[in-house]
């Protein structure tokens, strides 16, 4: 290491950024949801869960202040009872936290156990019930205090979570950060004298004096080999963009072999690497499909937003035969000619990569006979298309025209499909926030369908190059919309999915560090100010034209002659987002106290959720 080089490496497991998780936010769903887990872990660890009669909650900043649109709350309490965000029941959670509501009850830590034996034991979330917990006493209006306007030292989305016992004296408190992409910063759990520990000594160090370390998400095989203080070592350490393109050229490898060859040091086997790779994926490819496939016309909330993604789909599916899957999940890899399907698509046909997954049968759009030769019968016009606009102007108004871009479309529908599952609360995968989750499935799944030749190969590039470009933006910037609003979400996710885009293209190193350099340069600066703390307006369309830049991003990147001829490096990018962040103001940092959230007119007759 020379003389000037940071001493915290950018590395981290790639499933750490690609984690699976219930909606709507990372930092305001999935990060409170493991700190009350972590949180009642503690207290099971420290034998004082037994002797827990109150929880009082304290949520600062702007947990307070867009916390309720994102159903923190509901997140945090789930969390705290012990729920597992990975594999809990979607249909399930909102009803649970109904009778947390209706009955005033709590039973912290009563999922722990299973949490750890769901894989074996296979239970439903309502046989775990059932098992072991403290049950208390919790309503929601007087024990959760939404602290506006205040912030907790150690972050802009911090909480607080505090026990009693029954004499109504203090066991424990413990503050949170939740920083992004489900990533939480654990404060060390104060413990009152009086309830010492065997398991765990008392502590009178003041909370704002926190660990800087993440949780980790993933948990790497118990064999991995490490360092003699137990922490897994990688071969390839890099800090910037600079020091991971130098890797590349000294080891003459890609940046999807650097990260899977460290994602191999840290105890997973290649055939444990692959099956969690294509996993995540198969998990995204589904979220697609259920976004497409949704029977509700409305998304939760005031907004009453119209879901668009399901109609987009049955527009652009139109005339596919019933029946047709043309599913890339993981599933679908093996046994598949893609060199077929690509000249298929090349020369007009309709072959299975180009049909998005499950298309839904035609026989609900048309009439459809064994053989028999019968057709859709299309309605037919009134009349010419209306042309708006005088016609003895000099001059003339423009007809209408349709606009046929099929890739393009696809490329949208799929990013809107992701987003509207998450904005209702379904399971996504963090990419590598949830409010961006769409960006990367949608590209993913755009490459696959149009341009892939080996799909299994693609799949690996392309989660692997975009892990590492979102290490490098963890840790030289941030992810998190409550520090650096909407460019640290968005933003970071198109020049994620620029950059393996470009890699799934054939782009070098130099090629691909452009792409993500193209992708957040012209990302700077958005804001964070979704109306009502909702991830819908304007996070959903945002999603599909991050979607859209990303390809054009790539697009430019391996258009260009020269890899010297960029002016802006990535790491120079990441310095300039990182200052416009520290000088944003907080009303743009998913506070809902500016831009569009103050802008737009909800109306009063509309109830709130």
């Amino acid at each position: 290491m020379t003389a000037g080089t940071p001493t915290e490496h950018a590395v981290i497991s790639v499933f750490d950024l690609f984690s699976i998780g219930i909606g709507p936010s990372s930092s305001h769903t999935l990060g409170p949801m493991r700190a009350g887990a972590i949180f009642a872990t503690e207290l099971q660890s420290a034998g004082l869960l037994e002797r827990v009669h109150r929880l009082q909650i304290h949520l600062y900043g702007s947990l307070a202040a867009t916390g309720e649109g994102h159903y923190t709350p509901r997140a945090l309490l789930l969390g705290i009872e012990g729920v597992d965000a990975e594999t809990v029941d979607t249909a399930w959670a909102p009803k649970r936290y109904q009778e947390i509501l209706d009955h005033k009850q709590l039973c912290i830590g009563q999922h722990l156990a299973s949490s750890k034996q769901r894989a074996a034991a296979k239970m439903t979330d309502e046989a775990r019930s059932d098992a072991a917990g403290q049950t208390i006493a919790f309503d929601y209006k007087t024990d959760l205090k939404w602290m506006w306007g205040e912030v907790l030292p150690m972050h802009s989305n911090g909480l607080r979570l505090t026990v009693f016992d029954e004499a109504g004296d203090m066991l424990a408190t413990n503050d949170f950060a939740s920083v992004g992409g489900g990533f939480v910063i654990n404060g060390a759990m104060s413990v009152a004298p009086s309830s010492k520990s065997a398991n765990l000594p008392t502590s009178s160090q003041s909370v704002a004096r926190v660990k800087e370390e993440d949780c980790s998400v993933s948990e790497p095989p118990k064999d991995a080999v490490g360092e003699a203080n137990g922490t897994p070592t990688v071969p390839y350490v890099f800090w910037d963009a600079a020091s991971l393109l130098a890797l590349t050229r000294k080891h003459n490898m890609t940046i999807a072999q650097i990260v899977w060859e460290n994602e191999v040091s840290l105890g997973y086997s290649p055939d444990q690497l692959r099956e969690k790779l294509l996993h995540i994926w198969d998990t995204m490819d589904t979220c697609i499909y259920e976004g497409v496939h949704s029977s509700e016309e409305t998304l939760p909330g005031a907004l009453r937003l119209r879901r668009r993604a399901p109609a987009l789909y049955a527009r652009l599916t139109r005339g596919f035969f019933a029946g047709s899957n043309g599913a890339v999940g993981a599933s679908k890899l093996k046994g598949v000619s893609p060199s077929d399907e690509r000249a298929s698509v090349e020369g007009g046909g309709e072959s299975d990569a180009a049909r998005p997954s499950n298309l839904p049968a035609l026989s609900e759009r048309s009439v459809v006979g064994s053989g028999s030769g019968n057709l859709r019968r299309r309605a037919r016009s009134s009349g010419p298309p209306r042309v708006v606009g005088r016609m003895d102007h000099p001059l003339l108004p423009t007809p209408p025209r349709r606009l046929s871009l099929p890739g393009t479309d696809f490329l949208s529908c799929y990013a809107i499909a992701v987003n509207e599952v998450n904005a209702s609360g379904g399971r996504v995968v963090v990419a590598p926030t949830m409010g961006a989750a769409g960006v990367i499935p949608a590209v993913l799944k755009y490459t696959l369908e149009f341009y892939s030749e080996d799909e299994e190969r693609d799949v690996l590039t392309f989660l692997l190059t975009a892990g590492a470009i979102g290490m490098l933006f963890k840790r030289g910037a941030t992810i998190s919309a409550a520090e650096g609003g909407c460019m640290a979400e968005v933003g970071s996710s198109t020049a994620m999915a620029a950059a393996a885009f470009a890699a799934c293209m054939g782009g070098s190193p130099a090629t691909i560090e452009q792409a993500a350099e193209i992708g957040i340069e012209h990302s700077i600066g958005l804001s964070c100010d979704p109306p009502l703390g909702l991830v819908q307006v304007p996070c959903i369309e945002r999603n599909a034209l991050g979607a859209a830049k990303a390809v054009v991003s790539a697009q430019l990147a391996l258009s260009e002659t020269s890899e010297s001829g960029h002016a802006v490096s990535l790491d120079e990018a990441l310095a300039a987002m990182r200052s416009t962040a520290q000088g944003m103001r907080s009303e743009f940092k998913e506070t809902s106290l500016g831009g569009l959230a103050t802008a737009v007119r909800i109306p009063v007759s509309v109830p709130a959720c």
